[in-house]
């Protein structure tokens, strides 16, 4: 396994992540007596999967197994074989692009709201992206193979999955605009709102390099942009460890792309949960004669 180092801007090898046994996941259920293996049972922070009905999710059991992902791992590269599919807990993933082979910007950012890996629901197997851990924390993995078999069965999980992949496709389009069109300060707000809402935390580790990298400007941009906010008393930034100190403030200092990208993400959870609730009922038809 690689991962990207934040201080040389280098991948290097690394011990493949800690692998735990599979695990049995709280599912969305109308019945909360079905059985269940308690000893290896956790909770699925994935709202993905905790989204699934019972009968759903129960396929996905058996070949889910929970993985430590650690900081600056890199999952897959552009161009290689998408050999899983992770769905977050509580780690954080950035999607990147790469230009001239070296040159890294982030397009998407993954968390608990989704699946790392969304070429592969399209029967795709090939990654357009670098898919580099930005935030430590566990996910659950899944193989390629088994994963598209269950994809087939699993009505529930492809709607899921389309829902999942339209909120990222608007993410992806906002924030190319966001990189080409907004000063670098309100889109650093913008990218820690995203992460603190992924992470559950007010607190996280973001290096300068590792910074520069995701708003794809020089470490001198970001530190200024890291001092404004800081001044302003919405974070505070101390040898890479950064801290939300006020939300409210930085939404203020956000550009508009972190509202657009969001109020899309739930109009997307509303009508799904709509369509879950009024089940879908073909017009009648009406014949016509000549």
């Amino acid at each position: 396994m690689r991962y990207f180092d934040t201080e040389t801007g280098y991948l290097n090898l690394r011990v493949p992540p800690i692998v735990f046994a599979n695990v049995h996941a709280h599912c969305n259920t109308a019945n909360p007596k079905a059985p269940m293996h308690s000893a290896n049972r956790v909770p699925v922070a994935n709202s993905l999967l905790a989204a699934l009905p019972r009968k759903e999710c129960q396929h996905l059991i058996d070949e889910l197994e929970q993985v430590a992902l650690t900081y600056g791992e890199v999952l897959y590269e552009p161009g290689q074989q998408i050999r899983h599919v992770y769905f977050p807990n509580d780690s954080v993933v950035s999607l990147l692009t790469l230009v001239d082979q070296h040159q890294a910007l982030e397009v998407g950012l993954v968390g608990r709201e989704g699946m790392v890996g969304i070429p592969l629901a399209l029967q795709i197997d090939i990654s357009p992206v670098r898919a580099l851990v930005q935030g430590t924390g566990t996910a659950l993995r899944m193989k390629a193979a088994p994963f598209l078999k269950v994809l087939v069965q699993s009505h529930a999980l492809q709607r899921e999955l389309h829902r999942y992949t339209y909120t990222l496709m608007a993410q992806v389009t906002q924030t190319a605009a966001c990189n080409r069109f907004h000063v670098v300060e309100a889109r650093l707000a913008r990218w820690l709102l995203m992460t603190q809402d992924r992470m559950q935390s007010d607190d996280f580790r973001l290096t300068q390099e590792f910074l520069s990298h995701m708003l794809g400007v020089r470490r001198v941009g970001v530190t200024k942009a890291a001092r404004a906010l800081q001044q302003n008393k919405l974070i505070s930034y101390s040898r890479g460890n950064i801290t939300v100190l006020d939300r409210r403030g930085l939404e203020a200092a956000s550009c508009s792309c972190y509202e657009i990208v969001k109020d899309m993400h739930e109009s997307a959870e509303a009508r799904q949960s709509l369509r879950q609730i009024t089940p879908l009922v073909p017009p009648k038809t009406h014949a016509h004669f000549t």
